[in-house]
């Protein structure tokens, strides 16, 4: 396998369009799962995926053509540019043309080998899990780390490069005689990482523990709202959806719940609360490539921006929505700002108060631990719906009572923000729905004085 650099100059040297840029990406992974308190699988491999973007001009017009690839055979590059020049003829007018980043920009380490993971990251991780294995509740999980590395090559000179690491443990424990039907209590905890040496195992097991011990009462309660308390995976659920959501020419043009009449909601005060959402590829810990590298243009990116540097955007500033996505035609369209979208989410602005001391200031509500299966129902007030599992607990007189049913709820992430009545400390999370898709969160946990409970759910 050539190295990815040589990828990229030879297919620039084969374009015969006006202008070409070409992604490599080089993926090295490896994961660990177990089930029954014992490890079942475990793998490591490793992927290249590139892709040539041909675009013709025609005076103030451009097309593009677009071909993705997992070849490794260098022969194969002359014939993926020719495949992506015809489909750029062959295309109709982009609306989204611009002129494409130029700079004779070469980042830093754009020569380097890729970077590489194995089984060996997860040494610590392995042993910590041991200890747990010896006791008598049954653990599942599944850990995940992948390393990319991405170089970005375009006939104006760029030349950029990046290497991006993503890991995630996921871990689920269970309680009680799994031959009796409802006698099994289950608990979730997880966590985001770069490399594996800030996870806190015995705190997750001593989590899960914690949780299972309050499951050993359970409660029975009826659909309604209620006091919740939302520790900070549950609100990384439901805002990662609403920043998923913030893309400015769907509001301008009235198809979305940042939608105003005449205009967008940029400028509107959800809450008194000075909370500040915000994505900054420089966030410790949470970083993210820090430009733009797609293969299609979508509402939010545009191919014609391949290689725009991205900076921290403040969705929601001091409780005020502050920012919407907009590449760089869009923004020319609507005399707006071009706004990169983050490939991380952080929360702030809320007090120091951790869950268990907001828990001790509660009469009565629910400690919510996890949200499942998230959907949308109305696109225009961005109401989501979605089921608690693995943990629902009614807190009263300031402490936890035991577990209760499951429920299905009926909540939009921009209603919550405007509700939250209380903001703890912002600390690292790990995302359970959108962990495959969104990993890098930092959140706090929040107080909701009438979270939508729809229904029970049989779910378990």
């Amino acid at each position: 396998m050539i190295p990815a650099q040589e990828v990229v100059d030879r297919a620039l040297a084969a374009s015969s369009v006006d202008e070409a840029i070409v992604i490599v990406i080089d993926e090295s992974e490896a994961s660990l799962r177990w089930a029954g308190n014992s490890m079942t699988t475990n793998g490591v491999s490793s992927t290249r995926t590139w892709t040539v973007v041909s675009i013709v001009r025609d005076g103030t017009t451009a097309k593009v053509g677009s071909v993705t690839s997992s070849s490794i055979d260098p022969d194969d590059i002359a014939v993926v540019v020719r495949s992506s020049e015809d489909a750029a003829r062959g295309a109709v007018a982009a609306v989204d043309a611009m002129p494409l980043i130029a700079g004779d920009i070469v980042d830093p380490g754009w020569d380097d080998a890729p970077g590489r993971t194995g089984i060996e990251v997860f040494s610590r991780l392995a042993s910590d899990l041991a200890t747990g294995f010896d006791g008598a509740d049954r653990l599942y999980g599944f850990a995940h780390h992948q390393v990319h590395s991405i170089w970005l090559g375009s006939t104006t000179g760029l030349r950029r490069h990046f290497v991006q690491p993503t890991g995630s443990v996921e871990i689920n424990g269970k309680r009680g005689d799994a031959a009796k039907p409802g006698a099994v209590a289950s608990a979730w905890a997880g966590a985001g990482t770069i490399d594996f040496t800030d996870v806190d195992v015995p705190g997750l097991l001593a989590e899960l523990d914690r949780r299972l011990d309050w499951a050993a009462r359970t409660f029975d309660l009826p659909a309604g709202r209620y006091e919740t308390l939302m520790p900070p995976s549950t609100v990384a659920d439901m805002l990662i959806y609403l920043v998923w959501s913030m893309e400015g020419r769907g509001a301008h043009e009235g198809h979305t719940a940042l939608s105003r009449p005449g205009g967008t909601r940029i400028g509107e005060q959800l809450n008194e609360i000075p909370l500040t959402l915000y994505s900054d590829p420089a966030a410790p810990g949470l970083g993210y490539i820090p430009f733009v590298v797609t293969g299609a243009s979508s509402e939010s990116l545009s191919v014609f921006d391949n290689g725009m540097s991205a900076e921290r955007v403040d969705w929601v500033h001091d409780g005020v929505i502050n920012a919407l996505a907009y590449p760089r035609a869009a923004a020319r369209e609507f005399d707006a700002v071009p706004t990169v979208p983050g490939d991380n989410l952080l929360l702030a602005g809320g007090s120091a108060a951790t869950i268990e001391e907001m828990v001790a200031r509660t009469e009565r509500g629910l400690l919510l631990t996890t949200l499942w299966y998230i959907r949308e129902v109305d696109p225009a007030t961005l109401l989501l719906t979605g089921l608690t599992r693995d943990g629902v607990y009614l807190v009263e007189d300031g402490e936890v009572r035991g577990a209760v049913n499951n429920f299905r709820f009926n909540e939009s992430p921009l209603g919550l923000l405007r509700r939250v009545t209380e903001a703890g400390a912002t600390v690292q999370t790990l995302p359970r729905e959108w962990k495959d898709w969104f990993n890098r969160a930092a959140m706090p946990p929040l107080r909701i004085p009438d979270f939508h409970m729809s229904s029970v759910s049989q779910a378990t």
